[in-house]
């Protein structure tokens, strides 16, 4: 979770247009959650019915969130991609302190809410996992399986996003990409290294604050 939204807000501070640092962080995830979901699927932590549901309505909404996002003024859109992010990472900071619940499961707000996570995943860059798994998570379902089938169905829908960019800005325009996917596949051993030593609620106090502070300053 937070890979997405960390990447985007890191090309954005770079001058990237919010497009393009989209289009790039998509097709690098690919890569990733291709990875994260064929060993969730493995430990059998994904949850099929729950895949079934979230993936056609995450793949139409990212789809359309990618098209809009491609053919928007870049400069126009920036202001509310950096709020967006904004919002996920007071989202992720809010999950870190508070107590998972047990309310009721209810199977109708999977598909909206699959839906509307594609969609903002497209125009943010990222969020997939902090707006999908942290409402599921909500509505009660099992968290093993949460962030089982969240991961194994982003790939379709990170799949659609990155078709989606390819089609409407090209190839050339996502070149940069090739660099991502080099270190994030560098960098992935150190996480998991770090993992192993630093408390969850740790990680991802320090993930919202790096996404809030970059975002901020993007906006000022």
């Amino acid at each position: 979770m937070a890979f997405g939204v960390l990447s985007t807000t890191s090309l954005l501070a770079f001058g990237v247009p919010a497009a393009n640092a989209s289009a790039m962080t998509h097709v690098t995830e690919m890569f990733t959650t291709a990875a994260s979901g064929i060993s969730h699927a493995y430990h059998r932590n994904v949850d099929w019915r729950l895949v079934a549901r979230l993936a056609p309505a995450g793949m139409i909404g990212g789809a359309i969130g990618a098209y809009l996002l491609a053919n928007i003024d870049g400069k126009v859109v920036e202001p509310f991609v950096s709020a967006y992010l904004i919002a996920i990472g007071l989202l992720i900071l809010f999950k870190a302190f508070r107590p998972r619940p047990t309310r009721e499961v209810r199977d109708w707000i999977v598909p909206p809410v699959g839906f509307f996570g594609g969609l903002l995943d497209a125009i943010g860059g990222g969020g997939w996992g902090p707006v999908v798994t942290s409402t599921l998570v909500g509505r009660g379902h099992d968290l093993k399986r949460v962030i089982g089938s969240t991961n194994f169905t982003e790939f379709a829908v990170t799949l659609t996003i990155s078709l989606t960019f390819i089609l409407t800005l090209g190839w050339s325009e996502l070149n940069s990409a090739i660099g991502l996917i080099i270190g994030g596949v560098i960098a992935a051993p150190f996480g998991a290294m770090l993992v192993k030593r630093l408390p969850v609620r740790a990680l991802m106090v320090a993930v919202s604050m790096v996404i809030i502070t970059t975002s901020a300053l993007r906006i000022f």
